[in-house]
C-alpha cells in the first residue's frame, strides 16, 4: 500500500513552465512590442496579464499543498480542496491503459509522467500523475497492475518484465518511413507560418519584395534555391521522423502489450491484452503500392486528444503487411488474419451505382445556378459537375472492389474503403451488439446491411452494406453462438 502524500514538488516547476510557455506571446506583445504605447486598452491588459499571471502562480502552490494522493489494495484515492474537501476513488479493476510520456522537462530532471486510463467517462476517466519520480511510477504502476496485492512488498523497485520484442525499426525502414508519411512537406507550412508572424511584427514583406525579385530573375539562382529547398525539406522529413520513432519498440510479455517511441520525448504505452476488443489494419493508396500497413489496437480506453490520440494505439504506422500479420499472431495469439475472404454479389455494385449522391446532386445544383467561368472557360460548370460525378462514382467501383468479409467460427472479419483501406477483426465475445437492417432496394434484390459495436472511446462501429440475405441470417446466428463463450460469475455467498 502506497500512503497518503503529496505530488512530486517539481510538479509547481513544471506548471510554472506551463505557464510561461502560453503567456509568453502576451508577454512580448504587452511589454516588448508595444512598450512605447500608452493606450487605455495596452494599459489595462496589462494589468491584466500581471494579475493572472499573480493568481495562476498562487494556484500552482496551493495545488501542490491541498493535492494528495494515496493507493490501497482495490483503488486510487485523490484528494484536493482548501475550504472545501472532495475525494475521487478509482478501482484498479477499470483500468484499461498505462501511459508514460517523458518531454524534455522529464528527462532533465530524470522524472516521468504517468496515466491509467480507465473504462469509465468524466471527470473518474483518467488518473494522470504530470510530474513523478521513474521509482514511484514503477511502484505505483506495478501496485495497480499486480494480480497479487499482497505481493507488493516483494516487486522490485524498478520491475523489468520478461518481456519479448516484436519489431524495431530499421534505418532504412524510418527512413521509407519519412517519404510514405510525407513529413518533408511539414516544412513548407511551417516556414509560411513563420514568414507571416515575422512579417506581423517586423514587416519584412517589403524589405523581402525586392530581394525575391533579384532571385527570380536569375534562372541559376532559382535552380539552386529549388535544390535547397528540396534538400532542406527531404533533411527536415527524416530528421522529424527520427525522432518521432528512431527508439520505437513493439514488445508484450504474458499479460500486456508495450510499445515505446521517441528520442527526445519519450512515450511509453501498455495495454492488457484482455481489454484489446479489435484490430484494426489500415492502408493507404501509397501505403498500399509499398506494402506497408498500420495495425491499431481498439481498447475501451484512450489516453490523449489531438494527433497523438490516433496514434497512441498503433503499433507502428508503416509495417510491412505480411510482417504485420505476423505481428499480430505473435502477439495477440487468440486473433486470426484470414487472407482469403468472401466478395460482395454483383448486384450489390448495382445498389451502390445507382443510389443517388447527394452531394452531386446540390453541388451540380449550385454550379447550373451561378454557372461560374473557371480560367476563362465559360463551359466550366458543367464540366466540373461531370468531373464530381466521376469522381463519385470511380470511389464507390472502388470500395465495392476493396469490400471483402468472412465470419469464422470465433470471429468477424471486414475490410472496406476506397482510397485508404480497412480491415476490421474482432472476436465474437468482443462484440457487444450487432444489428440487420434492409432499406427498399435491399429487399428487392435480396441483401441486407449488417453491423458491429465495439466497447471503445468513442465507440466503434463495424459493419458491410449490402451483402447477402442468407450472410445476414448466419451472421444473426453467429453472434448467438457468443452466450458459450461468456462466463458468468456466481456469488456463492447468496
Amino acid at each position: 500500500m502506497i500512503k497518503l502524500k503529496r505530488y512530486h514538488p517539481l510538479l509547481m516547476l513544471f506548471d510554472l513552465s506551463k505557464l510561461v510557455k502560453s503567456s509568453i506571446f502576451f508577454a512580448v506583445f504587452l511589454f516588448v512590442i508595444k512598450a512605447g504605447y500608452k493606450s487605455n486598452f495596452i494599459t489595462y491588459g496589462r494589468i491584466i496579464f500581471i494579475f493572472a499571471v499573480g493568481i495562476t502562480l498562487i494556484s500552482i502552490i496551493l495545488k501542490w499543498f491541498t493535492h494528495k494522493y494515496e493507493l490501497d489494495d482495490q483503488s486510487f484515492h485523490l484528494y484536493k480542496g482548501i475550504f472545501r474537501k472532495s475525494e475521487r476513488t478509482i478501482p484498479f479493476s477499470k483500468i484499461q491503459n498505462v501511459k508514460r510520456h517523458a518531454s524534455l522537462f522529464h528527462r532533465i530532471f530524470n522524472v516521468t509522467s504517468i496515466s491509467f486510463e480507465t473504462g469509465m467517462t468524466g471527470e473518474v476517466a483518467t488518473v494522470k500523475f504530470e510530474v513523478i519520480s521513474l521509482i514511484e511510477a514503477d511502484r505505483m504502476e506495478a501496485h495497480s497492475t499486480s494480480a497479487v496485492r499482497d505481493e507488493l512488498a516483494t516487486i522490485p523497485t524498478n520491475p523489468k518484465p520478461n518481456r519479448t520484442i516484436h519489431f524495431k525499426p530499421t534505418r532504412k525502414e524510418i527512413l521509407e518511413a519519412s517519404f510514405t508519411s510525407l513529413s518533408f512537406l511539414f516544412l513548407i507550412p511551417l516556414i509560411g507560418s513563420f514568414y507571416f508572424k515575422m512579417n506581423e511584427i517586423f514587416h519584412v514583406e517589403e524589405e523581402a519584395e525586392g530581394i525575391l525579385s533579384k532571385l527570380l530573375s536569375s534562372w541559376w539562382m532559382v535552380t539552386i534555391l529549388i535544390i535547397v529547398v528540396v534538400f532542406t525539406s527531404a533533411m527536415f522529413g527524416i530528421a522529424r521522423t527520427f525522432f518521432k520513432y528512431g527508439k520505437y519498440e513493439i514488445s508484450s510479455d504474458q499479460d500486456r502489450i508495450y510499445i515505446t517511441k521517441g528520442v527526445i520525448e519519450e512515450t511509453a504505452f501498455s495495454i492488457s491484452k484482455e481489454k484489446v476488443q479489435a484490430i484494426e489494419i489500415k492502408q493507404s493508396i501509397m501505403k498500399r503500392l509499398l506494402g506497408l500497413a498500420e495495425v491499431k489496437l481498439t481498447s475501451a480506453g484512450s489516453l490523449s486528444s489531438g494527433e497523438e490520440l490516433l496514434e497512441i494505439n498503433s503499433l507502428y504506422p508503416f509495417l510491412p503487411i505480411k510482417r504485420a500479420y505476423g505481428i499480430i499472431s505473435e502477439i495477440l495469439p487468440a486473433y486470426e488474419v484470414t487472407e482469403k475472404m468472401n466478395r460482395l454479389p454483383r448486384t450489390s455494385l448495382w445498389v451502390r451505382m445507382f443510389k443517388p449522391s447527394w452531394l452531386g446532386l446540390v453541388v451540380s445544383g449550385v454550379l447550373f445556378y451561378f454557372k461560374p467561368t473557371v480560367l476563362s472557360v465559360e463551359q466550366a460548370w458543367w464540366i466540373l459537375s461531370v468531373g464530381l460525378f466521376i469522381i463519385i462514382y470511380v470511389l464507390r467501383l472502388l470500395d465495392f472492389l476493396n469490400t471483402l468479409y468472412i465470419l469464422n467460427e470465433n470471429f468477424i472479419q471486414i475490410k472496406k474503403g476506397s482510397w485508404t483501406t480497412s480491415l476490421f477483426i474482432s472476436k465474437r465475445d468482443k462484440v457487444i451488439e450487432v444489428k440487420v437492417s434492409r432499406n427498399i432496394f435491399q429487399k428487392l434484390l435480396g441483401l441486407a446491411t449488417i453491423g458491429t459495436i465495439n466497447r471503445a472511446k468513442p465507440i466503434q462501429h463495424a459493419g458491410v452494406d449490402d451483402v447477402p440475405l442468407v450472410l445476414a441470417d448466419s451472421f444473426y446466428k453467429w453472434y448467438m453462438g457468443r452466450r458459450n463463450e461468456i462466463e458468468i460469475e456466481i456469488d456463492t455467498k447468496l
